[in-house]
């Protein structure tokens, strides 16, 4: 591995594990004071995000020392694990606040669109490291589109509008290191916006979201209720914040505060320096993982880091546009820092791919060149050992001397 590759991973080692260990910090600052309020335990939640977090890490470590390549031979059991999965949480998924997201495996429960994301990740990085980058509409919607289509079919009658929106994002970052042409994906991309309104308009909860996001303080008890208080969050920290653990939006005011809101938690605690500190660590994640991805000689390996990379970063953008109002609440996490065990284990895994990438970079060995200069390996050494080896004279005055040298001796 380059030095270059060990700066890269060990950079990408330090951002996640940096995130993983302040969400963990701040799930117990958001969950403690309303748990010890309520008469429950206030580190109900911290327990439960350090098993995810402890799983996760586990599998960030086999991943990174995995083969990354193995995993484009797995890309089609994925997919059809991912499908299944996604129709089976549909059938028997347990439902909470009116979605079905989760399947519950004992004490384990697990959000099978969290896989999916990886997988559609993995299979198009696969497909598109053997074929040519989309051109056109057509070649574009067969079969890429309509697998994410049906992907994203799926999702959304969970529903989950964020999980569809990431999906569509990563493939875009994908399709545009793969070379498709800019053009292209603007205009899948203004064709995807039209969907996504027609998708928000046809759901009443949706449409109300919506209209709180164009103006929250229309309705602040609420359709506005969630986006008012994140902003009354974020602005009531100032620049260094009311100090961890002093925030007052956690104890029943900000719904969803541990996950989909936590960002409003560091606003209203760190102020602007906990806010911009995490937006630095997700701006140095991006920047890490296309370099990986940019570095790689290997198509699949390339394709697959900007997937994974575009995957992560993201599903922060979208989290943190809808916390400070200027995206649409989506119900999507905070990677990394969120409570969340299906979103922290799958993620982590995928920083492992990520690393491994980073240290095997899609180098192949090259067939050593034998070196012509010394003893009498290669083909000149060949035709001098067969009689035929004598340098030809490169110019006229060569020749002369050696049609000169000739006569002499056939005189002698």
């Amino acid at each position: 591995m380059t030095s270059t590759g060990q700066l890269e991973s060990r950079l990408l080692t330090l951002v996640t594990l940096a995130l993983v260990a302040f969400g963990l910090v701040m799930v117990y600052s958001a969950t403690s004071a309303p748990a010890a309020l309520g008469d429950g335990d206030p580190g109900y939640y911290l327990k439960k995000q350090g098993v995810y977090a402890l799983a996760g890490l586990v599998l960030l470590v086999l991943a990174s020392r995995t083969p990354y390549r193995s995993l484009r031979h797995l890309a089609p059991t994925l997919i059809v694990a991912s499908l299944v999965l996604l129709v089976a949480v549909l059938v028997v998924g347990q439902a909470v606040n009116g979605a079905r997201r989760w399947l519950t495996f004992g004490p384990a429960v697990f959000q099978p669109s969290e896989l999916a994301k990886v997988s559609l990740a993995i299979w198009a990085a696969a497909y598109l490291a053997r074929r040519p980058a989309p051109r056109t509409l057509g070649e574009l919607a067969k079969p890429l589109g309509l697998l994410a289509l049906v992907f994203c079919g799926l999702v959304l009658i969970q529903p989950d509008l964020g999980t569809a929106i990431t999906i569509m994002i990563m493939l875009g970052g994908v399709l545009l290191v793969s070379g498709t042409p800019p053009a292209l994906l603007g205009l899948a991309g203004i064709m995807v916006t039209v969907a996504g309104l027609a998708a928000i308009w046809l759901e009443p909860y949706r449409r109300a979201r919506l209209f709180a996001f164009l103006d929250p303080w229309s309705d602040p008890q609420n359709s506005g209720f969630q986006s008012v208080q994140a902003l009354i969050g974020l602005g009531s920290g100032g620049v260094f914040g009311e100090g961890l653990g002093q925030g007052i939006s956690k104890v029943f005011y900000l719904p969803e505060a541990h996950t989909d809101m936590i960002f409003a938690i560091v606003g209203e605690e760190l102020g602007l320096l906990g806010t911009t500190l995490v937006i630095g660590a997700f701006a140095v994640f991006a920047y890490t993982g296309m370099r990986i991805a940019l570095r790689c000689k290997d198509p699949f390996g390339k394709r697959l880091a900007a997937a994974l990379t575009t995957l992560v970063c993201g599903q922060a953008v979208i989290n943190l546009a809808a916390v400070m109002g200027v995206a649409p609440l989506t119900g999507i996490p905070l990677p990394f820092v969120s409570y969340g065990g299906s979103s922290l284990v799958v993620l982590l895994a995928s920083v492992g791919v990520l690393l491994n990438i980073a240290t095997d970079d899609g180098s192949r060995r090259r067939a050593s060149v034998p070196d012509r200069g010394r003893g009498d390996r290669g083909p000149r050494a060949a035709r001098a050992r067969s009689g035929g080896g004598a340098r030809r004279p490169r110019s006229a005055r060569d020749v002369r001397r050696v049609a000169g040298s000739r006569r002499g001796a056939a005189r002698s």
